[in-house]
């Protein structure tokens, strides 16, 4: 009786045996994540950090705000300078001032009065020449101030006409070009003061912040870390005597504990050189030790989350 006993037992261990060294459904995996570190190109003050661990995030939120103090004071000056460059090339466009024209206006009637008595004086004089009333060289004298008179006429029409008209062409070259200086500088300006408001350039989840209000931030320096979608991808490790199963595009089926159904994904990505230590590896079984790491994005990433162990089911196909 014993000896059944005994028997019975040692067949019940074998069979448990037998069932805990049952082989994995498949390969086994994980869930790797790319994360997306957003940081500022140029070093401040952080002055508010507008989102926290775990927060979804939609495209446009607002994620962080460095101190804006000097772009802001940069921007005032690039504007007060375009202001001065626009009014430059404005008065050069303009001529002289209404004022400065009214002065040559009424030189010029004075001259045209003074013309006229002279022409007057002279056409009266020679009348009185030709009687033998008056000498030539007074006659001559008469005809002298006419042309001089005459002239100062035409001086002054010429300083009026150059006076409506604009500076020349090279200065107001020169100024228009002062002016797309201006708006350069302040375009810099505004530029650097916008990287340092950074928002969310897509949907997606606050992985971690590194930095806290107050603190220093050197630029470049990461701050806010996101898990943007298509950013999950399985990972895991093929022997080598399976590797011709697995190319680029191939699709495969894998299961996750709590994911329900077994769930598609494309393999994107296997590596060129073997490894023979994969670093993690969710299996009780010993495993071919030269195995090729591969990659898969999920068809459905929703329910998966960095970390999670996963199996990659056998039969992959095209």
């Amino acid at each position: 009786m014993w000896i059944e006993r005994i028997l019975l037992i040692a067949l019940t261990a074998a069979m448990l045996t037998a069932c805990s060294k049952s082989p994995p459904p498949g390969l086994p995996g994980y869930v790797e994540a790319e994360y997306t570190r957003l940081a500022s190109p140029t070093a401040g003050r952080l002055v508010a950090l507008k989102v926290a661990k775990g927060m979804d995030v939609a495209v446009g939120t607002p994620l962080f705000i460095l101190d804006q103090d000097q772009e802001n004071a940069a921007i005032a000056e690039a504007n007060a300078r375009l202001k001065h460059q626009d009014a430059t090339a404005a008065d050069l466009a303009k001529g002289k001032r209404r004022e400065e024209i009214a002065v040559l206006a009424a030189q010029e009637k004075q001259a045209e009065a003074q013309l006229a008595l002279s022409e007057s004086d002279l056409k009266r004089q020679r009348a009185l020449a030709t009687s033998g009333f008056i000498s030539g060289a007074s006659l001559d004298s008469l005809e002298a101030r006419q042309r001089a008179d005459a002239a100062k006429l035409a001086e002054i029409r010429a300083n009026l006409q150059v006076a409506r008209l604009a500076a020349r062409q090279d200065t107001r070259t020169a100024a228009e070009a002062d002016i797309a200086t201006a708006r350069a500088v302040l375009t810099q300006n505004e530029i650097r003061r916008d990287q340092k408001a950074v928002s969310a350039p897509a949907s997606g989840r606050i992985d971690d912040t590194l930095y806290r209000e107050g603190e220093w931030v050197p630029a470049g320096s990461p701050i806010v870390s996101m898990l943007m979608p298509g950013a999950l991808k399985l990972r895991f490790f093929v022997p080598q005597d399976a590797l011709p199963k697995y190319a680029i595009g191939t699709r495969i089926r894998a299961h996750c504990d709590g994911c329900g159904e077994p769930f598609g994904a494309r393999i994107s990505y296997i590596a060129k050189s073997a490894e023979f230590n994969p670093p993690v590896i969710y299996s009780q079984e010993n495993r071919a030790r030269m195995v090729f790491m591969v990659e898969a994005l999920p068809d459905n990433p929703g329910r998966l989350s960095p970390g999670l162990p996963v199996d990659i089911l056998t039969g992959a196909t095209p």
